[in-house]
């Protein structure tokens, strides 16, 4: 199962800081590395694929693998919306011989990085602010103003975590935190 060596890279932020646009860079740069696919009770939203962006299942199911303990992390993101991470989306990556990247929420990041201390590198994403993030948000068309709103405030709780993790990228600039993200990457898999 979980091997001493098997390495974790994790990446984090805020919703709508940046998180999934990074780690889609750096999954075309390093062919060593798989996405990891959460679970989630959300609904699936128009462009996202089963199996692809996320495995989506009833809440049901989702206790039901809590109770059988199958899960990495879990966390009840928002309200009634649950994600997580299984332990044998893990297996299924490091079996492949590649490394798990996984594109989680904050507390779920640092409860995986406590559990795997020595082989996770962990990345905060951090917006330029909380209002350039409320700006993103809302450009998506994909919240109301209370999920907007909810998103933010949640935001700024999460940012003040930023310090539990190994690297804080700013990300004002897709392009440099990309390039930065995969310095990171290429010296936590390589050394050099």
């Amino acid at each position: 199962m979980f091997q001493p060596n098997n390495k974790i890279i994790i990446i984090t932020a805020p919703s709508g800081a940046g998180k999934t646009s990074i780690t889609h860079f750096l999954l075309k740069e390093f062919p060593q590395l798989a996405f990891s696919i959460s679970v989630a009770t959300r609904n699936r939203r128009e462009n996202e694929v089963e199996g692809k962006d996320y495995y989506f299942i009833t809440e049901e199911d989702f206790t039901r693998k809590v109770q059988h303990n199958e899960f990495v992390e879990w966390e009840m993101v928002y309200e009634g919306k649950y994600y997580g991470t299984l332990k044998s989306e893990l297996e299924r990556i490091w079996n492949n011989g590649q490394v798990p990247v996984l594109d989680i929420d904050v507390k779920g990041a640092i409860h995986v990085q406590q559990q795997f201390p020595d082989t996770t590198l962990s990345i905060f994403v951090e917006p330029p602010s909380v209002d350039e993030l409320k700006r993103r948000l809302s450009s998506r068309g994909t919240e109301t103003e209370e999920t907007l709103q909810a998103r933010v405030n949640k935001a700024s709780y999460e940012i003040s975590f930023k310090h539990h993790f190994h690297k804080i990228i700013l990300n004002d600039n897709l392009e440099k935190a990309c390039k930065q993200a995969k310095e990171v990457i290429q010296q936590f898999l390589f050394g050099a």
